[in-house]
Protein backbone atom coordinates (compact mmCIF):
# COMPACT_ATOMS: atom_id res chain seq x y z
CA UNK A 1 0.00 0.00 0.00
CA UNK A 2 1.36 3.86 -0.62
CA UNK A 3 0.59 6.44 1.65
CA UNK A 4 1.49 9.61 0.89
CA UNK A 5 2.99 11.90 3.95
CA UNK A 6 0.62 15.02 5.01
CA UNK A 7 3.28 16.22 7.28
CA UNK A 8 4.22 19.71 8.09
CA UNK A 9 7.99 19.88 7.72
CA UNK A 10 9.73 24.00 8.14
CA UNK A 11 13.44 23.57 8.01
CA UNK A 12 14.68 26.55 10.30
CA UNK A 13 18.72 26.98 9.54
CA UNK A 14 20.82 25.85 12.17
CA UNK A 15 24.80 27.12 12.21
CA UNK A 16 27.19 24.92 13.32
CA UNK A 17 30.70 25.35 14.95
CA UNK A 18 33.24 26.17 11.76
CA UNK A 19 35.02 23.31 10.44
CA UNK A 20 38.39 23.44 11.59
CA UNK A 21 41.21 21.45 9.53
CA UNK A 22 41.84 18.65 12.08
CA UNK A 23 45.49 17.13 13.23
CA UNK A 24 46.28 13.89 12.59
CA UNK A 25 42.58 12.64 11.89
CA UNK A 26 42.56 9.33 10.31
CA UNK A 27 41.79 5.49 11.06
CA UNK A 28 44.85 4.91 13.54
CA UNK A 29 44.16 8.31 15.31
CA UNK A 30 40.58 7.42 15.92
CA UNK A 31 39.95 3.35 16.35
CA UNK A 32 43.29 4.52 19.49
CA UNK A 33 41.89 7.32 20.51
CA UNK A 34 41.57 7.78 24.50
CA UNK A 35 39.08 9.75 26.68
CA UNK A 36 41.25 12.96 28.07
CA UNK A 37 39.41 15.55 30.19
CA UNK A 38 40.26 18.24 26.55
CA UNK A 39 37.89 15.68 24.52
CA UNK A 40 34.92 18.12 24.47
CA UNK A 41 36.30 21.13 24.02
CA UNK A 42 37.35 23.59 21.22
CA UNK A 43 35.64 23.07 17.60
CA UNK A 44 37.94 20.79 15.64
CA UNK A 45 36.84 16.79 14.68
CA UNK A 46 38.15 15.23 18.03
CA UNK A 47 38.84 11.86 17.52
CA UNK A 48 37.86 10.84 20.72
CA UNK A 49 34.01 11.98 20.09
CA UNK A 50 33.92 10.57 16.65
CA UNK A 51 34.81 6.85 18.49
CA UNK A 52 32.44 8.01 21.47
CA UNK A 53 29.34 9.02 18.75
CA UNK A 54 30.26 5.43 17.04
CA UNK A 55 30.43 3.35 20.36
CA UNK A 56 26.57 4.98 21.18
CA UNK A 57 25.76 4.89 18.31
CA UNK A 58 26.36 1.01 17.89
CA UNK A 59 24.24 0.73 21.83
CA UNK A 60 21.12 2.66 20.41
CA UNK A 61 22.11 5.90 22.19
CA UNK A 62 21.66 7.88 18.87
CA UNK A 63 23.78 10.59 18.65
CA UNK A 64 22.45 11.76 15.86
CA UNK A 65 24.71 12.61 12.73
CA UNK A 66 28.93 11.10 13.71
CA UNK A 67 30.81 14.30 12.96
CA UNK A 68 33.81 14.49 15.90
CA UNK A 69 31.91 17.43 17.72
CA UNK A 70 30.56 18.33 20.86
CA UNK A 71 26.81 18.78 20.21
CA UNK A 72 23.15 18.63 22.19
CA UNK A 73 22.92 15.82 20.62
CA UNK A 74 25.63 13.95 21.76
CA UNK A 75 25.18 15.18 25.17
CA UNK A 76 21.64 14.16 25.53
CA UNK A 77 22.53 10.49 24.56
CA UNK A 78 25.18 10.32 26.94
CA UNK A 79 22.81 11.44 29.52
CA UNK A 80 19.92 8.96 28.57
CA UNK A 81 23.22 6.11 28.53
CA UNK A 82 24.57 7.17 31.45
CA UNK A 83 20.63 6.91 33.14
CA UNK A 84 20.79 3.44 31.60
CA UNK A 85 24.05 2.49 33.46
CA UNK A 86 23.45 4.30 36.91
CA UNK A 87 26.11 6.92 36.03
CA UNK A 88 24.94 10.83 36.85
CA UNK A 89 23.14 12.30 33.74
CA UNK A 90 25.01 15.44 33.44
CA UNK A 91 25.70 14.65 29.53
CA UNK A 92 28.94 14.87 30.34
CA UNK A 93 31.82 12.71 28.38
CA UNK A 94 34.08 11.64 31.07
CA UNK A 95 36.17 8.76 31.93
CA UNK A 96 33.68 6.71 33.79
CA UNK A 97 30.99 6.88 30.93
CA UNK A 98 34.34 6.12 28.72
CA UNK A 99 35.08 3.05 30.58
CA UNK A 100 31.66 2.15 30.02
CA UNK A 101 31.30 3.02 26.64
CA UNK A 102 34.27 0.74 25.50
CA UNK A 103 32.59 -2.36 27.20
CA UNK A 104 30.10 -1.93 24.98
CA UNK A 105 31.68 -3.33 21.96
CA UNK A 106 35.44 -4.10 21.00
CA UNK A 107 35.39 -3.46 17.49
CA UNK A 108 37.30 -0.58 15.77
CA UNK A 109 35.28 2.49 15.15
CA UNK A 110 36.62 3.10 12.26
CA UNK A 111 37.16 0.91 8.81
CA UNK A 112 37.75 0.45 5.34
CA UNK A 113 34.97 0.62 2.49
CA UNK A 114 35.74 0.20 -0.64
CA UNK A 115 33.03 1.91 -3.27
CA UNK A 116 31.02 0.03 -4.99
CA UNK A 117 29.09 0.66 -8.66
CA UNK A 118 25.94 0.96 -6.83
CA UNK A 119 27.14 3.90 -4.94
CA UNK A 120 27.82 5.93 -7.71
CA UNK A 121 25.84 4.74 -10.67
CA UNK A 122 23.24 7.36 -9.43
CA UNK A 123 21.15 9.38 -10.63
CA UNK A 124 22.18 12.11 -8.70
CA UNK A 125 19.99 14.93 -8.55
CA UNK A 126 20.03 18.56 -7.53
CA UNK A 127 17.84 19.76 -5.26
CA UNK A 128 15.55 23.05 -5.69
CA UNK A 129 15.27 24.97 -2.56
CA UNK A 130 11.23 25.58 -3.49
CA UNK A 131 8.89 22.73 -2.73
CA UNK A 132 6.97 23.65 -6.10
CA UNK A 133 10.48 22.96 -7.82
CA UNK A 134 10.81 19.59 -6.18
CA UNK A 135 7.39 18.40 -7.39
CA UNK A 136 9.01 18.24 -10.59
CA UNK A 137 10.99 16.15 -10.10
CA UNK A 138 11.06 12.30 -10.84
CA UNK A 139 12.54 11.41 -7.17
CA UNK A 140 14.14 13.12 -4.61
CA UNK A 141 17.64 11.41 -4.77
CA UNK A 142 21.00 12.01 -3.61
CA UNK A 143 23.07 15.27 -4.75
CA UNK A 144 26.12 13.45 -4.80
CA UNK A 145 27.58 10.04 -3.85
CA UNK A 146 29.69 11.72 -1.01
CA UNK A 147 25.60 12.55 0.58
CA UNK A 148 24.99 8.97 -0.21
CA UNK A 149 27.82 8.01 1.29
CA UNK A 150 27.83 10.20 4.47
CA UNK A 151 24.55 9.04 5.12
CA UNK A 152 24.87 5.04 4.49
CA UNK A 153 27.44 5.57 7.21
CA UNK A 154 25.27 7.93 9.43
CA UNK A 155 28.41 10.14 8.79
CA UNK A 156 28.73 14.20 8.50
CA UNK A 157 30.07 15.02 5.12
CA UNK A 158 32.51 16.65 6.54
CA UNK A 159 33.80 14.15 8.70
CA UNK A 160 33.97 11.66 5.60
CA UNK A 161 36.01 13.87 3.21
CA UNK A 162 38.20 14.86 6.71
CA UNK A 163 38.61 11.43 6.96
CA UNK A 164 39.29 11.14 3.27
CA UNK A 165 41.38 14.15 1.97
CA UNK A 166 41.85 13.97 -1.69
CA UNK A 167 39.86 10.76 -2.39
CA UNK A 168 37.60 10.61 -5.33
CA UNK A 169 34.19 9.64 -3.89
CA UNK A 170 32.55 9.19 -7.39
CA UNK A 171 35.10 6.21 -8.86
CA UNK A 172 34.21 2.76 -7.77
CA UNK A 173 36.63 0.74 -6.38
CA UNK A 174 38.57 3.75 -4.00
CA UNK A 175 39.13 2.13 -0.77
CA UNK A 176 37.85 5.36 1.71
CA UNK A 177 37.71 5.42 5.76
CA UNK A 178 34.17 5.41 7.53
CA UNK A 179 32.41 4.84 11.00
CA UNK A 180 32.09 1.16 11.80
CA UNK A 181 28.40 1.12 12.38
CA UNK A 182 27.44 -2.11 11.09
CA UNK A 183 29.70 -3.74 14.28
CA UNK A 184 26.56 -3.71 15.83
CA UNK A 185 26.20 -7.27 17.91
CA UNK A 186 22.81 -7.61 16.80
CA UNK A 187 23.64 -6.36 12.89
CA UNK A 188 21.58 -7.67 11.05
CA UNK A 189 18.47 -9.81 13.11
CA UNK A 190 15.59 -8.89 13.09
CA UNK A 191 14.71 -6.04 15.57
CA UNK A 192 12.14 -6.79 18.41
CA UNK A 193 9.20 -4.87 18.63
CA UNK A 194 8.68 -2.16 21.27
CA UNK A 195 6.28 -1.29 23.25
CA UNK A 196 5.94 1.56 23.47
CA UNK A 197 6.97 5.01 21.71
CA UNK A 198 8.14 7.97 24.16
CA UNK A 199 8.76 11.67 22.63
CA UNK A 200 10.16 14.09 25.16
CA UNK A 201 9.92 17.01 24.16
CA UNK A 202 12.17 19.06 26.40
CA UNK A 203 15.11 16.97 26.02
CA UNK A 204 14.14 16.76 22.12
CA UNK A 205 14.44 12.70 22.20
CA UNK A 206 12.44 9.56 20.97
CA UNK A 207 12.59 6.56 23.00
CA UNK A 208 11.74 2.69 22.36
CA UNK A 209 10.45 1.60 25.16
CA UNK A 210 10.82 -2.60 25.99
CA UNK A 211 7.80 -4.10 27.68
CA UNK A 212 9.84 -4.29 31.02
CA UNK A 213 10.00 -0.24 30.93
CA UNK A 214 13.88 -0.56 29.96
CA UNK A 215 14.87 1.76 27.12
CA UNK A 216 16.00 -0.34 23.52
CA UNK A 217 16.49 2.81 21.71
CA UNK A 218 16.92 7.03 22.15
CA UNK A 219 16.92 8.89 19.08
CA UNK A 220 17.69 12.93 18.91
CA UNK A 221 14.06 14.27 17.26
CA UNK A 222 12.98 17.41 16.23
CA UNK A 223 9.77 18.64 17.59
CA UNK A 224 7.19 20.85 16.49
CA UNK A 225 7.77 24.50 17.26
CA UNK A 226 6.19 27.22 19.29
CA UNK A 227 4.30 28.33 16.40
CA UNK A 228 3.20 24.73 15.30
CA UNK A 229 3.18 22.07 18.44
CA UNK A 230 3.68 18.57 18.16
CA UNK A 231 0.94 17.25 19.60
CA UNK A 232 -0.14 16.20 23.44
CA UNK A 233 -1.46 13.10 25.10
CA UNK A 234 -1.16 9.28 23.59
CA UNK A 235 -1.65 8.21 20.22
CA UNK A 236 -1.11 5.23 18.12
CA UNK A 237 1.09 3.81 15.36
CA UNK A 238 -1.69 3.71 12.24
CA UNK A 239 1.00 2.28 9.57
CA UNK A 240 4.55 2.31 7.97
CA UNK A 241 5.28 3.80 5.22
CA UNK A 242 8.99 3.47 2.89
CA UNK A 243 9.81 5.70 0.40
CA UNK A 244 6.74 7.81 1.02
CA UNK A 245 5.62 10.57 -1.32
CA UNK A 246 5.04 13.84 0.15
CA UNK A 247 1.88 15.89 0.09
CA UNK A 248 2.01 20.03 0.50
CA UNK A 249 -1.14 21.15 1.92
CA UNK A 250 -2.04 25.03 1.58
CA UNK A 251 -3.53 24.62 4.99
CA UNK A 252 0.59 24.71 6.27
CA UNK A 253 0.58 28.25 4.67
CA UNK A 254 4.62 27.47 5.06
CA UNK A 255 6.60 30.94 4.37
CA UNK A 256 7.89 31.25 0.39
CA UNK A 257 5.50 27.92 -0.59
CA UNK A 258 2.15 30.27 -3.11
CA UNK A 259 0.19 27.48 -4.14
CA UNK A 260 -3.13 27.56 -3.34
CA UNK A 261 -3.52 23.46 -4.17
CA UNK A 262 -1.92 20.47 -2.88
CA UNK A 263 0.91 19.27 -5.11
CA UNK A 264 2.65 16.04 -4.50
CA UNK A 265 6.45 15.60 -4.30
CA UNK A 266 8.10 11.95 -5.46
CA UNK A 267 10.37 9.41 -3.20
CA UNK A 268 14.19 9.53 -2.20
CA UNK A 269 15.94 10.56 0.90
CA UNK A 270 15.82 14.10 0.05
CA UNK A 271 11.72 14.01 0.09
CA UNK A 272 10.85 16.75 2.52
CA UNK A 273 10.13 13.47 4.77
CA UNK A 274 13.19 11.38 3.96
CA UNK A 275 12.83 7.81 3.45
CA UNK A 276 10.46 6.77 5.81
CA UNK A 277 7.48 7.88 7.01
CA UNK A 278 5.20 6.43 10.20
CA UNK A 279 1.98 7.60 10.12
CA UNK A 280 0.55 8.37 13.53
CA UNK A 281 -3.56 8.11 15.09
CA UNK A 282 -3.18 12.14 14.54
CA UNK A 283 -4.62 13.62 11.16
CA UNK A 284 -1.22 14.96 9.43
CA UNK A 285 1.13 13.81 11.88
CA UNK A 286 3.67 11.34 11.83
CA UNK A 287 7.43 10.29 12.49
CA UNK A 288 9.77 10.56 9.69
CA UNK A 289 13.23 10.73 7.83
CA UNK A 290 14.60 14.45 6.90
CA UNK A 291 16.91 15.36 4.11
CA UNK A 292 18.80 17.46 6.51
CA UNK A 293 20.22 14.85 8.84
CA UNK A 294 22.74 17.32 10.73
CA UNK A 295 19.66 19.81 12.20
CA UNK A 296 17.85 16.71 13.67
CA UNK A 297 17.20 18.30 17.11
CA UNK A 298 18.77 21.74 16.40
CA UNK A 299 16.03 22.97 13.68
CA UNK A 300 12.29 23.03 14.92
CA UNK A 301 9.91 20.70 12.77
CA UNK A 302 6.18 22.09 12.26
CA UNK A 303 4.50 19.53 14.10
CA UNK A 304 6.04 16.01 13.09
CA UNK A 305 8.74 14.70 14.58
CA UNK A 306 11.57 14.62 12.36
CA UNK A 307 14.41 11.84 12.72
CA UNK A 308 17.73 10.98 10.66
CA UNK A 309 16.53 8.78 7.87
CA UNK A 310 18.59 6.09 9.18
CA UNK A 311 17.27 6.33 12.53
CA UNK A 312 13.77 6.26 11.66
CA UNK A 313 14.25 3.14 9.05
CA UNK A 314 15.39 1.45 12.14
CA UNK A 315 12.57 2.66 14.29
CA UNK A 316 10.17 1.32 11.92
CA UNK A 317 11.40 -1.94 12.26
CA UNK A 318 9.95 -1.39 14.93
CA UNK A 319 6.98 -0.70 15.71
CA UNK A 320 3.48 -2.24 13.87
CA UNK A 321 0.04 -0.52 14.15
CA UNK A 322 -1.01 -0.36 17.35
CA UNK A 323 2.15 0.52 18.35
CA UNK A 324 1.79 3.02 21.49
CA UNK A 325 3.41 7.03 21.38
CA UNK A 326 3.08 9.17 24.19
CA UNK A 327 3.96 13.00 23.85
CA UNK A 328 5.83 13.90 27.38
CA UNK A 329 5.97 17.47 27.67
Amino acid sequence: MKFAAYAAVGILSFLGPALAEPQGLDLEAVNGAEWTPKSDKGKEINPALIKAQVLLDRARFSPGVIDGHNGENLQNAIKIFEKTNELKPDGALDGEVWRKLAETSAEPVLTEYTITDEDVKGPFVKIPDKLEDQAKLDRLGYSNPEELLAEKFHMDVDLLKALNPDKPFDKAGTAIVVANIDAKADSGKPKEKVAKIEIVKSEKVLRAVAKDGAVMAVYPASIGSEEKPAPSGSHTVRAVAKNPNYTYNPDYAFKGVKAKEKFEIKPGPNNPVGSTWIDLSVESFGIHGTPEPEKVGKAYSQGCVRLTNWDVQELAQMVERGTPVEFIE
